[in-house]
This record gives structure tokens, sequence and C-alpha cells, in this order.
């Protein structure tokens, strides 16, 4: 019996997949590990065993999930992001200087048009991130965002924040069950 590799058993495209998954794991926490350690080369004998142990964690806990980045959505979500940084940045400064400006927190409930999945986890820890916002609470087809300003205009940064997550993932938005704009 001659045994040959046969890439359409369902095995061997596991396996693959394991692979591809789980070396930029493996290479995410070894450095984590080199920069715990500050370098020091004799702590590899202990971070050798830690980094697959935790490579093996995580393909365990988070499944594989197939996806595709769009290079130039990833480009215009960094871009974005930074930017709502920088004004995140400033509207602090100005709260700092001015602390009279008045405050008027609320909370508000958004219905997602991004299909369920990693593009919705992507966009409710983005909105954490976004200046004067929290996730606060997420349901399965909404999220509802804790706000400072009510004078913003928060459901247009959200529509905006989920067509870059969209574009991000190479994803279509879905039609809202609230509204029928998406």
């Amino acid at each position: 019996m001659i045994l040959t590799h046969n890439s359409n058993q369902p095995h061997s495209r596991k396996a693959w997949m394991v692979l591809r998954s789980g070396t930029p794991r493996a290479i995410c926490f070894a450095i984590l590990w080199w920069i715990i350690t500050k370098g020091d080369i004799s702590s590899w004998v202990i971070g050798i065993p830690v980094v697959l142990t935790a490579t093996v964690a995580s393909l365990v806990l988070i499944p594989i999930i197939r996806f595709r980045l769009s290079v130039t959505g990833t480009f215009r979500f960094f871009c974005f992001f930074l930017l709502q940084s920088f004004i995140g940045g400033l509207d602090v400064a100005r709260r700092a200087i001015h602390p009279r400006l008045s405050l008027e927190p609320f909370l508000f409930n958004y219905s997602f048009c991004l299909p369920t999945g990693l593009s919705r986890v992507v966009m409710v820890n983005t909105i954490s991130l976004l200046p004067g916002t929290l996730s606060a609470e997420l349901y399965e087809d909404s999220v509802t965002v804790h706000v400072l300003d009510e004078t913003k205009n928060l459901k247009l940064k959200l529509e905006i924040l989920e067509e870059h997550v969209a574009y991000l993932f190479r994803q279509k938005l879905l039609q809202s069950e609230d509204s029928k704009e998406c």
C-alpha cells in the first residue's frame, strides 16, 4: 500500500487551517513573552511551553474563523480610527480646560446592520474606544451605547463606523428591523 498526500481529505484541510490560524497566534504570544521577559534568552526554557499552551488554548477558546480583510478597508478603518482618537483627545482637553462644559449623558440603542459574527465584535469594541462613548450592553441585534454628550450626532457616527467595519471585512450591510435604512 502506498500512502499519498491528498489535499481533498477533510483532516488535511483542517490541519492546514489550524496551522494557518495557529502560526500568527503563536508569533503574537512569542512576541508578548519576549516583551514581558525583556528579551531574556534563558526565559525561553519556560517561554516555549507557555507560548505553545497559550496557542492551543486560544485555538480551543477562540475557534478558527474564516474571514478576509480588505487591504483598502483596513487602511480606511485605521485612518478613521486615528482621526476619531485625535478628535476625542481634543474633546477631553477642551473639557479639562473648561470644566463648566455641560455633560448630558444618555443611553442610546443602536440596531446592527452588520451580519452576526466577528465584524459586530470589532464594531462593539471600537465603539468603546471612540470619543465619549462606551458599549454598555450587547444584545443579539443591537448594542446600548453610553454617551457623554447627547448633542452629538451619535446615530450618524455609528452608521459611519459600521460602514467602515463592513468595508474592512468585505461585507454588505443587512437591513435593520428598527429602520429600513441599511
